[in-house]
């Protein structure tokens, strides 16, 4: 995993904790794909991201899940390859993948905590990006 961790670029580690969130449930839905594509279709972040690193953060996710420890080993790609300055906005893609379905499930919920607590977000800020992603997918 080492050749890993020093090829994941910030925009992997976006990508990786959206991926991560929509696997906690181990129910991957429809809605949560279509929403981490668009958001790699749309977002500015984004702008020169090669979709085709998609199947290969995918597979690193899924590979790490499979592990005891694979959960602290991807927080721990994460907080290495991640610019802080981008902690904030891998929440909120991770809220907006989690809301995406209009449940969010225990899991999802366990997952996003531990995002926080592992990006140690601000409470205040983490339940604003929370309330903003509620109301992205509120449905009449």
């Amino acid at each position: 995993m080492t050749d890993t961790a020093h090829s994941l670029s910030a925009q992997d580690c976006l990508v990786a904790v959206m991926i991560a969130v929509s696997m906690s449930d181990a129910n991957v839905r429809t809605s949560e794909l279509v929403a981490i594509q668009t958001f790699i279709n749309h977002l500015p972040i984004f702008v020169d991201f090669d979709p085709d690193r998609i199947k290969t953060v995918s597979a690193i996710v899924i590979e790490l899940f499979s592990e005891e420890d694979g959960l602290d080993a991807l927080f721990g790609l994460i907080r290495d390859n991640l610019p802080e300055r981008l902690f904030e906005t891998a929440y909120a893609l991770a809220c907006d993948v989690a809301a995406s379905d209009g449940t969010i499930r225990e899991s999802e919920l366990r997952l996003l905590e531990e995002i926080r607590y592992e990006l140690n977000l601000d409470r205040l800020h983490a339940a604003a990006i929370e309330r903003g992603a509620r109301a992205h997918y509120v449905t009449l």
